[in-house]
């Protein structure tokens, strides 16, 4: 089973004896690889902000519509756009500064054992991924060159949804799948987490399709397992 679920709070995680790891690691293992979300792409891709801003300036055109439909002038519609611009405001910084914090507050690992995943804001998880109940992993490559690497946990193993949001693959309800999300320079970290695999599980990394349906460097399904 995937193991290490540990839940803690402190400052500025000043708990860890190691950034981003709950313990430190046994001298035969080290890190390969740590980084984080990208938080501007987390906030355009987890948190959907450009889609948020033209919804709220769709609510503001149909707001100054209705104004004016009602034979109100075109001071009468600005002064109803004024009163609800600080609400808009508000949820767009608001919205933007959750995006800010779950990318600060998250740490991924791979190490030649396992891939670590500390996530959380005010209480921090941190779920441990042992190579061996890594099924397959994938790649969605994004313009900017950041992407999401899903993760396929073998058998019955299960991490809850919400537990992992917005860790996680999208729409992946029934069995989630742990995602290393909006990470900067994606495929050579998964290229990186496919030969780590491959070297500890003594299996060849057989290269599967990508998340985004495009070969890619990195991906792979383990033998008789699919991406």
């Amino acid at each position: 089973m995937t193991h290490g679920h540990r839940h803690t709070t402190g400052h500025e995680h000043d708990y860890e004896p190691v950034h981003g790891l709950p313990e430190v690691l046994p001298a035969e293992e080290h890190i390969l690889w740590q980084g984080s979300p990208d938080w501007r792409a987390l906030a355009r891709r987890a948190f959907h902000v450009p889609a948020l801003v033209l919804y709220f300036a769709a609510v503001l055109a149909a707001r100054a519509g209705y104004v004016l439909s009602q034979g109100g002038s075109a001071g009468d519609a600005l002064r109803a756009l004024v009163v609800l611009l600080p609400l808009v405001f508000f949820a767009l910084v608001l919205i933007t500064g959750l995006a800010w914090l779950t990318a600060r507050g998250a740490v991924y690992t791979i190490t030649d054992r396992r891939v670590v995943m500390r996530i959380g804001i005010v209480l921090t998880v941190t779920f441990n991924i042992p190579f061996k109940r890594i099924a397959a992993a994938g790649l969605r490559r994004h313009r900017d060159g950041s992407g999401d690497i899903p993760i396929t946990l073998v058998g019955g193993d299960r991490i809850a949804y919400l537990h992992l949001w917005p860790h996680a693959r999208p729409w992946r309800y029934a069995k989630p799948e742990p995602m290393l999300r909006c990470v900067p320079d994606a495929e050579a970290v998964a290229r990186q987490l496919s030969e780590a695999w491959s070297r500890a599980t003594e299996l060849p990394a057989v290269p599967a399709s990508a998340a985004d349906g495009k070969p890619a460097a990195g991906t792979f399904a383990g033998h008789g397992a699919a991406a």
